[in-house]
């Protein structure tokens, strides 16, 4: 990771480094500088933006550095990320940005970059647009004024993601389906009951209502226990809650109970694997699996990949071997036949047409897999030294290895977008998760003073 650049786009603060109307003005002249622009018209660039108040500024001063450098620049407004990928490829632009820091508080903000083709740009490219930042003066000045580049507001963009992702499921009827929403205030607030009403669910809906400051606020995705409760208060089917830019997924069952991404994959993949349509008989999941997932594909003759944590990853892995489900345990899920990124609309859309062709409810196919006891917590630290040279930590790593022998793991990382460290541990036994925890949070915290 580099200064600017961290493991899913550039992400911080809105309005301090690196998330300032500066910076963002320089890698609008950066980007269209790495992708030659030649003037006006010969290059497209697609913005859009979740529903954080700071959109507007970023929105704004990448547009200028974009045009400013010959670029055209067509805006879409709030959208979910998985939808500026699409519309990157289905328009035929050079590059697709979005506007988010995906589960982060409104108070955070993000610039992500899509190629031509609906993948987030290789590290390479990255290295440059930062350097061009950072280290040089980037001048608009031999752009002749006939050659500077326009922005449009382009008004139906919206619809045409909206057509794709039913399409993704063949427009199958939802009639007779009562779905909670939860829209997290963020970029799904509009297209996500859209296009499940369209289908002919019944759509009960929650936090639809941005304001600016209340995208991903006890809410969403990473609150899946709101949509839970609202579930069985309605007495609906299922629960679908995404986050900030509904690049993410979490259900819940009819009875409320979380049903979380490692789940929803297994679900998918032996359903894939039964109907012969999961490519070589693979997923791709990350580190942060739990290990009944992994029982349960064996027992189905299914392989895994394991990558490191991240969509990123996933899809690269997906990419070179052509494989076509993957995703992560948060809720990052990646049909690749039908998205080039993580896309909760289409999870979800899949996952309904699931439960609709077998005519199964979501814990009746989630019951596929028993999962390890397992924790996962996440602190502040002050810096992010390399986790080799933390001698205690690695002291209380190498007991664990040894005790768990085989019947359990841990993973310590630190968050790519966030100053935070992650302690993932998983075992067999609920005390034996308990036990190792503590230790290692306690070693992390006498370390680094987290």
């Amino acid at each position: 990771m580099g200064e600017l650049f961290g493991t899913d786009g550039i992400r911080g603060l809105a309005n301090s480094h690196p998330i300032t109307p500066e910076i963002a003005l320089q890698v609008g002249k950066a980007i269209a500088y790495e992708f030659r622009a030649g003037g006006h018209g010969s290059k497209r660039v697609v913005i859009g933006k979740d529903t954080r108040l700071s959109g507007y500024m970023l929105e704004t001063a990448l547009t200028s550095g974009l045009v400013s450098m010959g670029m055209d620049v067509l805006l879409v407004g709030p959208v979910p990320t998985p939808a500026v990928a699409h519309l990157t490829r289905s328009m035929v632009c050079t590059v697709g940005i979005m506007l988010t820091a995906s589960h982060n508080p409104f108070d955070d903000n993000g610039i992500k970059i899509f190629d031509r083709n609906g993948l987030k740009l290789s590290d390479a490219i990255e290295e440059r647009i930062e350097k061009a930042v950072l280290n040089s003066e980037l001048s608009s000045e031999h752009i002749r004024s006939a050659d500077i580049g326009k922005a449009y507001r382009i008004e139906d963009a919206r619809g045409r993601y909206i057509e794709y992702a039913k399409s993704a499921i063949d427009n199958t009827n939802l009639e007779g389906m009562r779905i909670v929403l939860d829209c997290a205030n963020g970029a799904s607030y509009l297209i996500g009951p859209w296009i499940f009403k369209e289908l002919g669910a019944e759509v009960i809906k929650a936090n639809t209502d941005p304001d600016g400051y209340n995208i991903n606020n006890e809410c969403g995705a990473l609150h899946p226990e709101a949509v839970g409760q609202l579930v069985r208060e309605y007495r609906a089917d299922v629960g679908i809650a995404f986050d900030g830019d509904a690049d993410r997924v979490i259900f819940t069952d009819a009875e409320g109970r979380v049903v979380d991404g490692d789940r929803i994959l297994a679900m998918c993949a032996i359903d894939f694997k039964q109907r012969g349509v999961l490519r070589k008989d693979t997923l791709v999941v990350t580190s942060m699996s739990n290990l009944g997932l992994h029982d349960a594909m064996a027992e189905h003759g299914i392989d895994v990949v394991t990558t490191d944590v991240g969509d990123r990853c996933v899809i690269e892995a997906m990419l070179e071997h052509d494989y076509c489900l993957g995703g992560e345990k948060c809720g990052h899920l990646i049909f690749k036949d039908y998205a080039t990124t993580g896309d909760g609309i289409i999870a979800a859309l899949q996952v309904l047409q699931l439960m609709r062709r077998t005519g199964k409810t979501v814990a009746e196919l989630a019951a596929c897999m028993t999962e390890y006891p397992q924790s996962l917590v996440s602190f502040k630290v002050r810096e992010k030294p390399p986790l080799e040279k933390l001698s205690r930590l690695q002291a209380v790593l190498a007991e664990c290895e040894v005790a768990l022998a085989g019947k359990g793991r841990t993973v310590v990382r630190y968050s790519g977008t966030e100053p935070k460290i992650r302690v993932l541990v998983e075992a067999a036994e609920e005390a034996t998760v308990e036990h190792w925890r503590d230790r290692l949070v306690e070693a992390i915290r006498e370390e680094i003073g987290a």
